[in-house]
């Protein structure tokens, strides 16, 4: 027929890119694949779920807080032994509050999820570009993906919880303390603990790696946005002599750290101690292995500490609860780095026990599936850390068995494959950061 090629039916327009002139590689079948389902996961996440709300309403206390701020009113006056959520935040999370009670209750609870939405997406092209990822590749749809479908992301968009900000902040602070950005990276960090001081044990990292212009502004952010609030605050010290005490306590409901459960089951304390100071031996073990054989590797040395030491922190603390987990995603990324410790399926059974939106609550087998739904957080984490160190410890062992403990203790698949990497293949992060001795441990070829 005239007009049309013998030789293949052309399509105008964007269908003439549905059938492709050669095959499609995997990594492209793939990525056409999770792309349409990752952005309507979002938009689900955050149009339907996070908009629909559910009994568990962190925002209201937030919003009544702000509203008292405005007109001068106490803010930390509720009673703190009821199970319902609490205002629990400092002054200076206040000021920075404030401003949303300016709109109607609904309005204001609509756009703080917009922002911690946001929030996450940028911190997830942010954790691309740290790790030498681009859009283009195929990690770009699989975290997001991974991301929006995880409990942590649902229920901070869902219970309207400032975590995706948090997480902005951590991952901002993360790539600064890369670039050796230092002062700028302690006013990311500064701006997370002056609204929900989650983020402290990362301080650590600057303390080792010896990057003390960190701290200034570390301090300085908080303590300026604390003199700021003080005055404006009707009770500023009921944070002080309310707030402080509740929060050092640990508690036996929305409680997954091993106190929690101990509580909650009613296990004996030296029993619950035990198990804290055998895994706290672990984490210590863990981060000297890290620090004395991978701080010269520094995106992997940076990224995999963190994680160690947060969810050692959820765990091992008084208080962890299963969203916190979103602090994790840096360590998750180092699964792309040929050195990760997260290269084996122990590893994703425990993040599957802390990200997972799956209940485990059971009509046919309620005791079991209760003690499912109400342990696989603190399962998760636990073998998370359990994963951790027993890689590293055989790594070392292994090193040492092999006397090749000079050259490090990579396995010997990672040594052999060290030959000099292209310079363009590099982390933009690590690129400008003092050159590490332990470059070439990454994948050098994106996928």
């Amino acid at each position: 027929m005239p007009g049309i090629s013998k030789d293949r039916c052309t399509v105008p327009g964007v269908l003439g890119h549905l059938e492709p002139r050669t095959a499609r590689t995997t990594s492209d079948v793939i990525k056409f694949a999770l792309w349409p389902i990752a952005i309507m996961t979002v938009l689900h996440r955050v149009v339907i779920k996070a908009v629909n709300g559910y009994i568990t309403d962190d925002f209201t206390p937030v919003y009544k807080a702000s509203l008292a701020f405005l007109n001068h009113r106490a803010v930390y006056g509720e009673n703190l032994s009821f199970v319902d959520p609490h205002y629990l935040y400092p002054p200076s999370a206040t000021l920075l509050f404030s401003p949303l009670a300016i709109l109607d209750p609904e309005k204001a609870r609509w756009l703080f999820i917009v922002i911690n939405a946001i929030a996450i997406l940028i911190a997830w092209y942010l954790l691309l570009r740290m790790f030498g990822r681009s859009l283009s590749s195929i990690a770009a749809p699989v975290l997001l993906l991974g991301m929006f479908m995880s409990e942590t992301v649902t229920n901070t968009l869902v219970f309207t919880n400032i975590n995706g900000c948090v997480l902005l902040g951590e991952v901002v602070f993360l790539m600064l303390l890369l670039r050796r950005r230092d002062l700028w990276a302690g006013a990311a960090i500064g701006l997370t603990l002056a609204v929900k001081p989650i983020l402290w044990p990362l301080l650590l990292l600057p303390i080792v790696r010896k990057q003390w212009k960190v701290f200034p502004t570390t301090i300085a952010v908080p303590l300026v946005l604390n003199a700021i609030a003080w005055p404006l605050s009707v009770d500023p010290m009921g944070f002080v002599h309310k707030t402080l005490p509740y929060l050092s306590q640990s508690r036996d409901y929305f409680n997954s750290a091993i106190v929690g459960n101990g509580d909650y089951y009613g296990l004996p304390p030296a029993l619950v101690w035990i198990i804290r100071i055998t895994f706290g031996v672990m984490v210590l073990i863990s981060l000297w292995l890290l620090w004395r054989y991978y701080r010269d590797d520094e995106l992997f040395y940076v990224a995999t500490t963190s994680g160690v030491l947060l969810a050692a922190t959820f765990l091992l603390g008084s208080l962890g609860q299963m969203y916190y987990s979103m602090m994790l995603f840096p360590m998750l990324m180092t699964v792309v780095l040929r050195n990760s410790v997260l290269r084996n399926w122990p590893a994703w059974l425990a993040v599957y026990g802390f990200m997972s939106y799956d209940s485990w609550l059971s009509t046919r087998f309620p005791e079991a599936g209760r003690l499912a739904d109400y342990m696989k957080t603190t399962f998760g984490w636990s073998l998370l850390l359990l994963v951790v160190f027993a890689v590293l410890a055989d790594r070392y062992l292994a090193a040492r068995r092999e006397g090749r403990l000079a050259a490090g203790i990579d396995p010997e698949f990672v040594l052999a494959a060290r030959p000099r990497a292209e310079e363009d293949s590099r982390p933009t992060a690590v690129k400008n950061s003092r050159p590490p001795a332990g470059e070439q441990n990454r994948i050098s070829v994106e996928t």
